[in-house]
């Protein structure tokens, strides 16, 4: 990191890994063009879960090569009397790849949906109705870096 001034520590890292809702999936594409596409997540264990379709772009790029970047971006906040906002970013490096155990996949599902859907949701009839036609990706982190970042 450039900016060694604004660095946060790994433990600031976690906690906006813990609280961010979405952030973007980064890896090789087709022809050598990056390939970039925001992604729900959760963060549990020192690992970054997501679920997706069974089939597309994104699992093609990742069957091609399983290095990915994610990047995050903390809820902005304006300090008082600044008109600028201020948040921390989180980019982790790491190898991704697909959850097979069923049982596992669907206590992450259910655990995704603990964090997005609103209380008094039907899990069970949506998992019932859903989950065979889900995936669940793991991104095993190698290393992150976390920076402040002042937009002004």
């Amino acid at each position: 990191m450039r900016r060694f001034k604004q660095a946060v520590s790994p433990e600031e890292c976690i906690e906006v890994l813990k609280t961010a809702w979405r952030g973007v999936l980064s890896m090789h594409g087709e022809n050598g063009y990056p390939y970039g596409i925001p992604m729900n997540f959760f963060f549990s264990d020192g690992k970054i879960y997501f679920h997706c379709a069974m089939e597309g772009h994104k699992l093609d790029a990742i069957q091609a090569d399983d290095r990915v970047c994610f990047t995050v971006l903390s809820e902005p906040i304006k300090n008082p009397g600044e008109w600028w906002n201020c948040f921390i970013s989180v980019v982790c490096f790491g190898t991704i790849s697909e959850v097979t155990d069923e049982d596992r996949k669907d206590f992450l599902l259910r655990t995704l949906a603990a964090k997005f859907f609103p209380s008094g949701y039907d899990v069970e009839t949506d998992m019932k109705r859903n989950a065979r036609h889900a995936l669940i990706l793991e991104l095993t982190v190698d290393h992150m870096s976390g920076k402040r970042v002042r937009e002004k």
